[in-house]
Order: C-alpha cells, then sequence, then structure tokens
C-alpha cells in the first residue's frame, strides 16, 4: 500500500528544545567559532601558535594608539580583574605592554609593542585569508548581505574607536 502525501502537509513541530539549535543566537555562535578557529589555525601556521582565543579578547578590544584596562574590561564585557590576566599573558608573549598614561600618571594605558604590532598584522592577514575562505564558500552575494546586515544591527556596540575600524 502507497501512503500519499499531501503537498501541503505541515512539517512535525519541533521539539520544545529545538529553538535552542536554530535560533540566530546560535547560528551566529556557530559561525563565530568557526571563523575564529580558522583564524587561530591560520596564526599558528605563521608562527603565532601561542595565540588564543582568550587573548584575542583583549587584542580585538585594544586601540592601536592604547587603551585602559577598565575600557578594555568595559568593551569585552570582562571584569578588570579577568582583563588583568589577559594582559599579563599577553605581555608574556610581548605583544603588549602597560605604560604610565601621560594624562594621568596614577592610570596605565595598554599598548601594543613593535612585536605586538606585527602580531596584529598577522592577525589581520588570518582575518583576511578567512573571510576570503568563507565568502568563496558562500558566495559573494550572501557574504555582500551578511556583512552588511551584521553592520547595521551591531553598528551601536562597535566598540573601536574611528582609527582602528579597519582592524578586527
Amino acid at each position: 500500500m502507497t501512503v500519499r502525501h499531501s503537498p501541503k502537509a505541515r512539517p512535525a513541530k519541533p521539539t520544545a528544545a529545538a529553538w535552542r539549535h536554530a535560533n540566530v543566537g546560535r547560528l551566529l555562535n556557530n559561525a563565530v567559532r568557526r571563523f575564529e578557529s580558522r583564524v587561530l589555525e591560520l596564526m599558528a601556521a605563521s608562527g603565532h601558535g601561542a595565540t588564543r582565543i582568550a587573548h584575542v579578547s583583549l587584542t580585538r578590544n585594544l586601540d592601536v594608539d592604547g587603551t585602559r584596562l577598565t575600557e578594555l574590561a568595559r568593551r569585552a564585557s570582562m571584569s578588570k580583574q579577568a582583563m588583568g590576566e589577559l594582559v599579563d599573558q599577553c605581555a608574556e608573549l610581548g605583544l603588549v605592554a602597560r605604560e604610565v598614561d601621560p594624562q594621568d600618571g596614577r592610570a596605565r594605558i595598554v599598548r601594543f609593542t613593535p612585536a605586538g604590532m606585527k602580531w596584529l598584522q598577522a592577525f589581520g592577514d588570518a582575518v583576511d585569508v578567512a573571510e576570503a575562505e568563507m565568502r568563496k564558500e558562500l558566495g559573494k552575494a550572501a557574504m555582500e548581505a551578511i556583512v552588511e546586515g551584521l553592520s547595521a544591527y551591531g553598528a551601536r556596540f562597535d566598540t573601536l574607536g574611528p582609527s582602528d575600524s579597519q582592524v578586527t
């Protein structure tokens, strides 16, 4: 006996937990994790194997001209203590240094070191490669729509100053 399905039949109702796997937040998170994993893989291949995704929470929020620790913590939605630990780790890697804030001698500014600036260039190169791979996989139109949509949606949450808008 052949069972016929009506072309207008509704799909089975998703389980109560199905939304957890298909909501836009989860999809964005999965995409970010994949993208960041690829960037770290490329960084390791270029001689920066000590880079961890946690370090990117610091470096993606650090202005090229330097940023106070409290501002870094705010931008990354982290405690000052947690950000301080990341600064210490990145300082041990030679990527950043703490310097006296010329506007307030009691405060410290975190800045990229010369080695950190080279690292930042390698990171930018890795991001460019990962983006090109993503563009090839998804197609030009999809990537343009993604970039345009995410730029509009996240514009008020951009944490970098105008001079740093070119670097991720």
